[in-house]
């Protein structure tokens, strides 16, 4: 065997499962067909629970000095401010959710971080997956010139995934093809960077500025149609501000985004697993799709680690995505994608629960808190299984931060199904909250 686990794409999916492989001493490989990292940033909104995962994967004080929390929009008939707004308002942090909403980042920004925290090298790229095969043992995969042999291949290469189509993996769902949206990263002059800038026609069609933090860009969205050129977006910010002296300088990326509202009917065939944009895509709306996906990979990591259990990680995330998918299509049709957000876009209440019941239960995310011994987030930070002493009895937590079983009894009767699992064990006490 030539490696553990073979990772097909180096997004934010397929990063995050790499990082999460890397602190627990597992063999891996991650590559991408891409001659370089994708410069255009995609998405750019971070959720609350992903930040809790960068948490855990030790990286989340270069994401928060990354991005801005609380970017106010403003709808403008030309210089006119119409309406000034935060998406998020009265949402700040707690002691049980230390990172309160949603918070603006660019996705190529996530991935440099999670690269950077790797070592140098590591991520493969001008290899592309041309083809693979698998047995009882193992996965077979040419990647590049090379034939790799890997216990499991895990595709994370997005919404045209070759590991999906290779397959044969049906990918369930609907194209719209009257919703379409040009994106893009651009330059502006005559715009300031303090705010998510919005206009509206008296046709129904719209223009977003939003800047991007930490960089000179702001990402461009607009509804049309067409092939993307400076020229055609340049034409768009004239026509929908009426203002001369908003002058788009130049773009670093453009595309033409059309709306796939899909998810595929199995996230495993054997020892070949799909996780993100290959398992799963829907509308922009709600800034969910690279959250989902690290998510995906954070619930994978530890079974594929472990080998156990890896039959859950369809069963509790198809649920998810199932989901997303009606959620992101709730907003994107209510004719205010950009009004004050639900709590369940932060995805700190989904939950792999089996029961219903009052209060915590197993499948829940575990919060936050403050005890004597320190940050609870601090006390599970890390690969391993931990069960928590708390005042009112024991908890055991997984390493992705839910809840396993809840009493003795019940943390005996996980472990004695699921015997792997306890050599990666530790307890913590955790007295009196502070």
């Amino acid at each position: 065997m030539d490696t553990q686990v073979l990772i097909i794409g180096a997004g934010a999916t397929g990063l995050t499962l790499a990082l999460d492989l890397a602190r627990r001493g597992v063999p891996f490989r991650i590559v991408d067909a891409a001659p370089a990292p994708f410069a255009g940033s995609r998405g750019k909104g971070l959720q609350p629970r992903s930040m809790e995962v960068f948490h855990d994967l030790g990286v989340i004080e270069p994401v928060l000095a990354s991005g801005r929390f609380h970017m106010r929009h403003r709808h403008y008939k030309g210089r006119e401010v119409l309406r000034e707004w935060d998406m998020h308002e009265g949402r700040e942090s707690t002691v049980e959710r230390p990172y309160g909403s949603t918070m603006l980042i660019p996705q190529f920004r996530v991935e440099q971080i999670l690269r950077d925290a790797l070592p140098a090298g590591t991520v493969e790229y001008g290899m592309p997956l041309t083809s693979f095969s698998q047995d009882f043992d193992g996965v077979t995969a040419v990647v590049g010139s090379e034939t790799v042999r890997a216990a499991y291949l895990v595709g994370c290469d997005g919404g045209k995934s070759f590991v999906r189509k290779r397959l044969g993996v049906q990918f369930v769902g609907e194209t719209w093809e009257d919703q379409r949206m040009l994106v893009g990263d651009i330059r502006v002059s005559g715009l300031d960077r303090e705010f998510w800038h919005g206009w509206s026609t008296d046709d129904g069609q719209w223009l977003g500025l939003c800047p991007l933090p930490g960089t000179d860009l702001f990402q461009f969205q607009a509804t049309g149609d067409g092939e993307p050129s400076l020229e055609l977006y340049r034409q768009i910010v004239r026509e929908r501000t009426g203002l001369d002296d908003l002058v788009l300088e130049d773009a670093t990326w453009m595309s033409l985004y059309r709306t796939n509202i899909r998810m595929v009917d199995r996230f495993r065939v054997g020892r070949v697993f799909l996780a993100g944009d290959s398992a799963h895509v829907h509308s922009p709306a709600g800034a969910q799709g690279m959250n989902t996906g690290i998510q995906d990979a954070y619930n994978l990591g530890w079974k594929l680690a472990m080998e156990t259990l890896l039959d859950t990680y369809e069963s509790e995330r198809r649920p998810v995505a199932e989901w997303l998918l009606g959620m992101t299509t709730e907003i994107m049709t209510s004719g205010n994608p950009f009004e004050k957000r639900d709590d369940q876009t932060l995805q700190l209440s989904l939950s792999y629960r089996t029961s219903d019941g009052p209060g915590l239960q197993p499948g829940d995310r575990m919060p936050d808190g403050v005890f004597a011994e320190g940050r609870i987030f601090d006390l599970l930070r890390g690969p391993d299984f931990v069960t928590l002493d708390l005042p009112d009895g024991p908890v055991l937590v997984r390493p992705d931060g839910y809840v396993a079983a809840i009493g003795r009894s019940a943390i005996d009767a996980y472990f004695g199904a699921n015997p792997v699992t306890q050599l990666h064990h530790r307890r913590v006490a955790a007295g009196a909250a502070a």
